[in-house]
């Protein structure tokens, strides 16, 4: 009797917690029916990093494209939709977009990161370390490594996206895994300023001091060639002293070309 007692005493109390969470819910409804946006909030998460959109820009776009905001119920105000504006920008990586409890539309920005420039005769692109190219942009030049020559990469100024083929994609790839051993090297990425392509695909790199041009050959074999390339300025530099060769070459396996 008593454990019927305690079950019925329990099923009320339950009964009646849901019962106070529904009207809570539904006053919570009919109270954010009335509500109506009244400002805009863009943050730009990574803005000590690059400068490629700011708020202005973002508050921009979404007045132009968005069919408006301000003053718009709440519930009427579709987020997905201004994520999808804002995400369409070529040197945006995510968006996010919230309300808050005042009525303020809330957008927090992620910009693409830039990891080397291909810049051509015709025009050039970024391109991100997961290798998605997009275009340069008018307000801000990133500080990144430039490649520059016969890229064998054939974009549109305003492409963004992976590359059209799987052969530009994997030179897209392998051209960022030199940068990013040149990075993570601690040594190279500030000694080399230039990296130029010619025309058979051989990479020329450009050091910072001296007169030497190194023929590096393909983004490939990376860490014989720099071995061979640290070789050259520990053994041969010392014995002939700086800017006596004027081209390096270490291209191939095992090998230290020198020509004056």
């Amino acid at each position: 009797m008593r454990s019927f007692i305690r079950n019925t005493i329990a099923f009320c109390f339950l009964a009646l917690a849901s019962a106070c969470l529904v009207a809570a819910l539904g006053s919570s409804a009919r109270e954010k029916e009335g509500l109506t946006c009244s400002s805009l909030e863009v943050t730009v998460l990574d803005s000590l990093e690059n400068n490629f959109v700011c708020a202005s820009d973002i508050r921009r776009y979404l007045d132009t494209e968005s069919g408006g905001y301000i003053g718009k119920k709440l519930t009427s105000i579709d987020l997905v939709e201004m994520e999808r504006i804002i995400d369409g920008k070529s040197a945006v990586l995510k968006s996010e977009a919230y309300i808050t409890k005042d009525g303020t539309l809330n957008i927090a920005v992620t910009q693409r990161k830039p990891m080397v420039r291909f810049q051509k005769p015709d025009g050039g692109f970024y391109a991100d370390r997961e290798g998605y190219i997009f275009p340069l942009q008018g307000n801000y030049t990133a500080y990144v490594p430039v490649v520059d020559g016969a890229i064998p990469v054939n974009v549109s100024g305003s492409y963004k996206g992976k590359a059209g083929s799987e052969k530009e994609q994997k030179w897209i790839n392998d051209m960022i895994g030199l940068i990013s051993y040149m990075e993570e090297s601690g040594i190279w990425s500030g000694n080399i300023v230039q990296i130029t392509v010619r025309g058979n695909g051989d990479l020329v790199l450009i050091p910072r001091q001296g007169k030497e041009k190194f023929l590096f050959g393909g983004p490939d074999n990376l860490e014989d060639k720099f071995s061979r390339m640290e070789k050259y300025y520990t053994g041969i530099v010392p014995a002939k002293g700086e800017g006596y060769y004027s081209t390096v070459n270490v291209k191939y396996n095992g090998q230290i070309v020198c020509r004056k």
